[in-house]
């Protein structure tokens, strides 16, 4: 099928060559002195016009993409399979666009994809790509060395600073009251047969009435009792949640020890950020701490004890086990996961080597360093004694077969257990609370009759459907209560309509009503839009601070990216059911609202597209993915759609690649803002991602740059310093992000790229939320083929293991 005409193109001028961006960053975290292969831009003979396309349906190539936006003969292109034309890129061609069969082959996207990157410090991203932020350096992020400044000065706690302060508090407070509470977790009362056996040997152990080795086969060293809090005696001391950028910490110390161990002294920061004070001595007395930062590998860490500790390590070593089983939770958690299948960790350290890996988590165990969970084991064995004992050899076959797989035995880290504890406990009060006579005078909508009756309500639905609970909390300030809209990012409020706040500045006391005197937050509704970008840990935060009697509202589109952190907070509430749900039945507006809508039913279905709301692109190679990726937010978006180039947003899968967010960021400053990124890569002007805290990204503008550090104007008017030593970290240029880090946000424009190497990092949420992005136009740059298709149609979201669903459910009884 072909789409209408879509009308002539603007003329389209000669476009200049762009020369090929040089870029020395490294690929990941494996491989600190990896370079980025420098991608080749192609040389056009004669310039071209992209084609609107129509999307979904596998057609021929088009010949001349894409200068202009849209084609002069009103030709169509496909999201199916852009396949490579003969002619020269640029050259024009009037061939038409033929339909393909149905029965096209659709090709592995693992044989098509060479080097797929993908975002391994987000969710979803398979293990072994590359680790962002801090987990790699590259010359756009190096540290901030302005000529003349010769050290950081001291500078007083800044609104990050202090936003991270009042987080760890909070968390604190949380924790002081999980732990007044008595008795053992709640989940450890469900665990039947040997689980339960070796949850009774670790309590049996931890209160003295037994030696450790009663419950193993083989003997153990004597050693001190784990202490009361469960955290592991010898191992690594608890760490902030948060690093507190400025805290007091002998850098100089951290690198010596770097240093002897053969380590690069570049890691130091952030060894001492996550270790805290005593960094250097940790290290020192347990070199496997050195996995606690991100993107260390357990082969490095292994390097780095052998350098310190000579022939005193070995495969074995308690430290070496109990830092491999922490960091792999960490690393799942990463991917989104709370907890893990016992199985799956036992096999994470048969492929470490470790020479008994059963023995190795009984300790771990035992020490405190994960927590075993089996819920729903309870439920089960309950079913199972229920069953008549006079039953047909027939009806027991069929029971057999009816019967629901053994419950799994996870493992769990202390502080994401908590976090899902407190966070069941937080809901299910807010569920359980009675009708509010408040609401009587209020519109009778199907939204304001179940906050009326609810203190927990969930609401779906896509961009549109936002302002339903905006209106909502519009009509709680009418009624004289006090309402307040947060928003996971400073560019994700609403267009009109009360003030909104982030939840991090919420929870930090930097926005929002304060807290009342026993430090609640002093609120009587709380809208929380972008709902699936909430972890667990600021999930249970943000709860846990709701006063009694208030109520919460947790609105989004469970079709996007999930949260950044550990959890699926909101996907999980939703299934449960222990709350009312509204779903909203206002649809998003315009061809690109059209199209995401099909996306996330799982259909590419082409759109009419009259005044070139949505373009597509087909490109042949990476190389040529960058050149008309500049080419179209420097010239033709401008010139076609009107929207200048700082509010074009570029979006694509990974950070390393040859068409990857370092490739394209270099071409496009070579291009809108070229200069020779004297403060540590960056110049005055250039967009850049700032990263305050793991799994937030803030769009800003870097200003200037003196002894203090990198100086960004950010979204939203707020300044922003960011000290030298971390700008390597926490600043990146932000023309391209991935997808990941720009859900939450919207642009006029956006121009989602997907190079033929990213093919395996495609899903449908990746999918709907990255042609999601732009308000009023999105190009799409596609070299694919059939990738992208198989991606809506086949791929959804990669599971999270998590437990709030269980929880919730032991607490309340699911709505019909």
């Amino acid at each position: 099928m072909t789409a209408p005409s879509r009308g002539p193109n603007p003329d389209s001028p000669a476009e200049e060559p762009t020369p090929a961006a040089s870029v020395e960053s490294p690929e990941g975290s494996d491989d600190p002195a990896s370079a980025v292969p420098e991608p080749t831009v192609p040389e056009p003979t004669a310039p071209g016009d992209a084609t609107t396309a129509e999307v979904g349906t596998p057609e021929a190539p088009v010949e001349g993409a894409a200068d202009g936006v849209g084609s002069e003969d009103g030709g169509t292109a496909s999201v199916g399979s852009p396949e490579s034309p003969d002619g020269h890129p640029g050259d024009p061609s009037e061939d038409p666009v033929t339909d393909l069969p149905d029965t096209t082959d659709v090709p592995d996207p693992a044989a098509t994809s060479t080097a797929v990157t993908g975002e391994a410090d987000e969710p979803g991203q398979p293990e072994g790509t590359e680790a962002t932020g801090s987990a790699a350096a590259g010359a756009d992020d190096a540290p901030v060395a302005p000529d003349g400044a010769e050290g950081a000065a001291t500078v007083p706690l800044s609104e990050t600073e202090a936003e991270l302060a009042a987080q760890r508090e909070t968390l604190a407070r949380i924790e002081a009251r999980k732990a007044a509470k008595s008795g053992p977790i709640e989940s450890g009362s469900r665990l039947s047969g040997k689980a339960a056996d070796l949850l009774a040997a670790v309590r049996a152990v931890e209160s003295g009435e037994k030696a450790d080795s009663v419950f193993f086969d083989a003997p153990a060293p004597e050693r001190p009792a784990p202490s009361v809090t469960g955290r592991p005696t010898t191992p690594a001391p608890e760490r902030p949640t948060v690093p507190a950028p400025g805290a007091p910490v002998s850098v100089a110390l951290v690198r010596e020890v770097l240093a002897a161990g053969g380590a690069p002294d570049a890691l130091a920061v952030q060894v001492a950020d996550v270790l805290g004070e005593q960094a250097a001595d940790i290290l020192r007395e347990d070199p496997w701490q050195l996995l606690s930062v991100p993107g260390v590998r357990p082969e490095q860490a292994d390097g780095f004890a052998r350098a310190l500790l000579g022939g005193g390590c070995g495969p074995d070593d308690e430290r070496r086990t109990a830092a491999l089983i922490t960091w792999r939770l960490e690393s799942a958690a990463r991917q989104g996961h709370t907890a893990l299948d016992s199985a799956a960790v036992r096999s994470a350290l048969a492929e470490r080597s470790v020479p008994d890996p059963d023995e190795a988590l009984l300790r771990a165990v035992a020490d405190g360093v994960v927590l075993l969970f089996q819920d729903g084991a309870e439920d089960a064995a309950e079913a199972a004694d229920g069953a008549p004992d006079d039953a047909t050899e027939d009806a027991a076959e069929a029971e057999r077969e009816a019967t629901p797989p053994p419950v799994p035995v996870l493992l769990g880290l202390d502080r994401y257990a908590l976090a899902e504890e407190s966070l069941a406990d937080g809901l299910a009060r807010l569920a359980k609370a009675g009708a509010d006579d408040r609401w009587a005078g209020a519109e009778p909508t199907e939204l304001t009759r179940a906050v009326a009756a609810s203190g927990l309500v969930t609401h779906t639905g896509g961009e549109a459907a936002s302002a339903e609970p905006v209106a909502l909390a519009e009509t709680a300030g009418g009624l004289g209560l006090r309402a307040v809209v947060a928003v996971h990012s400073e560019c994700g409020g609403p267009a009109s309509g009360p003030a909104v706040v982030t939840v991090a500045a919420l929870l930090a006391g930097t926005q929002g009503p304060g807290r009342d005197p026993e430090g609640a937050l002093a609120l009587d509704l709380l809208v929380v839009l972008d709902a699936p970008q909430l972890d667990v840990e600021s999930a249970a935060m943000l709860v846990e601070s709701m006063p009694d009697g208030s109520r919460l509202v947790l609105s989004g589109d469970p079709g996007r990216l999930g949260s950044a952190g550990a959890g699926r907070v909101f996907e999980d509430l939703l299934a449960a059911k222990v709350c009312p749900r509204i779903v909203s039945r206002t649809p998003d507006p315009g061809p690109i609202g059209e199209l995401v809508s099909g996306i996330g039913i799982g259909e590419l279905n082409a759109v009419d597209a009259p005044r070139k709301e949505v373009v597509i692109v087909p490109v042949r190679d990476a190389g040529e993915a960058v050149h008309r990726t500049v080419q179209l937010v420097a010239d033709s978006v401008p010139r076609a759609i009107g929207v200048p180039p700082e509010q074009t947003q570029v979006i694509t899968v990974g950070h390393g690649g040859s068409a990857g967010t370092r490739a394209l960021n270099a071409a496009l400053k070579q291009r809108l803002n070229p200069g020779p990124g004297r403060f540590g890569g960056f110049d005055p002007g250039d967009r850049v991602a700032y990263t305050p805290a793991p799994g937030r990204t803030v769009p800003g503008t870097v200003v200037s740059a003196d002894a203090e550090g990198l100086r960004l104007d950010c979204a939203g008017g707020a300044g922003v310093t960011v000290p030298k030593d971390r700008v390597e970290s926490a600043v990146r240029h932000g023309w391209a992000l991935t997808a990941h880090q720009a859900v939450g946000m919207r642009w006029p424009a956006a121009v989602v790229v997907l190079p033929g190497d990213a093919a395996g990092g495609l899903n449908r949420p990746w999918v709907y939320t990255a042609f999601g992005r732009g308000e009023r136009h999105l190009s799409v740059v596609h070299g694919v083929d059939q990738a992208l298709p198989r991606a809506v149609t086949e791929i959804p979201a990669p599971e999270r293991t998590t437990r709030l669903r269980p929880l919730l459910e032991g607490l309340l009884a699911p709505t019909p």
